[in-house]
């Protein structure tokens, strides 16, 4: 492949969700592509148009010139793979790497001599050339940096953010020897507006991206332990971090619940690996019991603030705003809202979830949950603002009035509305 014009590349894109769609659809605008994904009905749905990720329009997929396959036979003649497939953890926090084995089995197989692999899946540093890299050699019988070569690109898609486009976040790029790094780096510099980084390996590559989600959850972990203190001090977390934000080194964290498969997930490969090496991590670890401990605190403090209003938990109906693991997203997998409904159904209140994003079918299916029309809810006892869909920071006050009764409590987890907001009601307003 090193010895192809770029007029010549085949690419083939494995795995098409958040990450990998939105990497085809813009490959496809300068070189043959094809996405494959064994997903037999999301490839019937983006051959018709429709991603329930919401990353593509459906006029962006109409015109696109992308090919859409589960055939592998139709992918065989490529020149470039490029694999991203979720890298998530198991029951037991510990890396799970079957679709990343299942995904290069697959690609092993089709690989022919000159051609270029390049991961873009979170993985721990070493994991491309360590796990991905014998299992191409296996299935190929080709020789690894000799008959075909590697790369690693982590993604770096922010999920329901249309102003921080795949093209528009400079991209990490990496390779096996230093004419796949530059061929790499030029591939992908021909699709991002504004550029590149080349790493200077791909363990530099794997280390940058696993790190990035750590700082953010090490952080957002501070402001949560903080906002737990806050609250038995009677401060009001919000104007303590609007206080400190004017100094101009401030960094600006929120509270709030860390789910998702990244910020949730990623820390969790590099301890793994930290362990294998003999290093017990303690700062990253620590985060992530705050983190995961937040559901429950914001379920027991609805709980409180129902006592104090004189209502007995038990019956009382709470209202979850948002299932989805981030706000204008319809995501759901690894969402900490789960552990908010699991900790109030210990009190036996009567639950009623509504999502803006989230599909039912999908809710139903993996969690059992029977998604509510929003406009179908009123008179609850409480409502917990869980996620900041856009939408529902358009609801006006006399809306909520008929939502929530005399007396009730609406748990702001993200601060939308401002302390004031509900002054002149009978609603109590507390913010995380």
């Amino acid at each position: 492949m090193h010895n192809l014009d770029q007029n010549e590349y085949r690419i083939a894109i494995i795995g098409l969700g958040y990450v990998g769609l939105p990497l085809a659809v813009e490959f496809s605008k300068k070189y043959t592509t094809f996405g494959f994904d064994n997903n037999s009905e999301r490839i019937d749905q983006l051959i018709n148009g429709i991603d329930n990720t919401l990353e593509t329009k459906k006029d962006e997929l109409k015109t696109t010139h992308l090919i859409f396959t589960k055939n592998e036979q139709e992918i065989e003649d490529c020149n470039v793979y490029i694999i991203t497939v979720p890298t998530p953890v198991d029951k037991n926090k510990k890396p799970d790497m079957s679709y990343l084995k299942s995904a290069s089995k697959t690609v092993g197989k089709l690989l022919n001599n000159g051609d270029t692999v390049i991961y873009e899946s979170t993985v721990y540093p070493g994991a491309t050339e360590e796990f991905c890299v014998p299992i191409l050699e296996k299935e190929s019988k080709l020789t690894y940096n000799n008959e075909f070569f590697c790369g690693y690109s982590p993604e770096r898609i922010n999920p329901g953010d249309k102003n921080h486009s795949l093209i528009n976040i400079k991209k990490i790029t990496s390779g096996s020897n230093d004419n796949t790094a530059k061929l790499i780096d030029n591939l992908y510099s021909s699709i991002i507006k504004v550029g590149t980084y080349k790493a200077s390996s791909i363990a530099v590559a794997e280390a940058a991206k696993v790190i990035e989600n750590i700082q953010r959850d090490v952080n957002i972990a501070l402001i949560n332990e903080l906002s737990i203190l806050f609250h038995k001090l009677n401060l009001n977390t919000v104007e303590v971090l609007e206080a400190a934000g004017t100094k101009w080194n401030f960094l600006p964290f929120r509270p709030g619940l860390v789910g998702g498969h990244c910020i949730g997930v990623d820390p969790y490969y590099l301890t793994y690996k930290a362990k294998e090496v003999g290093y017990k991590p303690e700062m990253i670890l620590a985060g992530r019991r705050i983190n995961d401990s937040m559901g429950k605190f914001i379920a027991d403090s609805t709980i409180q603030h129902l006592v104090k209003l004189g209502k007995n938990p038990i019956g009382s109906k709470v209202a979850i705003f948002g299932l989805t693991f981030k706000e204008n997203c319809p995501d759901i997998r690894n969402t900490k809202v789960l552990s908010i409904i699991k900790c109030l159904k210990e009190y036996n209140c009567e639950i009623l979830v509504t999502d803006a994003f989230a599909n039912n079918k999908e809710v139903k299916k993996m969690f059992d949950i029977d998604l509510i029309n929003q406009n179908k809810i009123k008179n609850v006892d409480a409502v917990i603002l869980s996620v900041a869909h856009d939408q529902y920071k358009l609801i006006p006050i006399k809306e909520w009035k008929k939502i929530i009764k005399n007396k009730g409590v609406i748990v702001d987890v993200k601060s939308i509305f401002n302390y004031d907001f509900f002054n002149d009601t009978d609603i109590q307003h507390w913010q995380l």
